[in-house]
C-alpha cells in the first residue's frame, strides 16, 4: 500500500470514527500536532482518546480531501472538514479548512501535522 493510499484509508476510517482501524496505521509512538506547535494527540492511545472524544462530540464530523501530494516520506492533504451539530449543545462550528501533513516511517504513518 502506497503512502497515499494509508493516507486515505486513515481518512476513511476518520469519516466511519473508526478509531481502531484509524489508529491501526500508525506507529506505537505516533502523534497528531499543529503545525510546528503542541502535541494534540500523543501515542496511539492518546489519539484513540482523543478522536473518541471529538467523535462523541461532533458525531457528523466529516473529513473530505480536496488536494493530495506525496513528496517523499510525506503526504500532504488539503481537507474540508464539517463538524456539524455538537452533542453538548455548544455553538456550531463553521466548516473550515485544514492542510494534513502525514509523516511517514516505513508503511506507518508517525505524525500528522495541521495547518489551519
Amino acid at each position: 500500500m502506497s503512502n497515499v493510499a494509508t493516507a486515505e484509508a486513515m481518512i476513511a476510517a476518520y469519516n466511519a470514527q473508526d478509531v481502531d482501524t484509524y489508529v491501526s496505521y500508525m506507529t506505537d509512538d505516533a502523534c497528531e500536532a499543529n503545525y510546528r506547535g503542541a502535541v494534540v494527540r500523543e501515542g496511539k492511545e492518546g489519539t484513540r482518546s482523543g478522536l473518541a472524544a471529538a467523535f462523541a462530540k461532533w458525531p457528523q464530523n466529516h473529513a473530505e480531501i480536496v488536494e493530495k501530494q506525496a513528496i517523499g516520506d510525506f503526504v500532504i492533504f488539503r481537507e474540508h472538514v464539517t463538524r456539524g451539530p455538537a452533542s453538548d449543545g455548544s455553538e456550531l462550528v463553521e466548516p473550515f479548512d485544514v492542510v494534513a501533513v502525514y509523516s511517514f516511517e516505513g508503511d506507518k504513518c508517525s505524525r500528522v501535522e495541521f495547518i489551519r
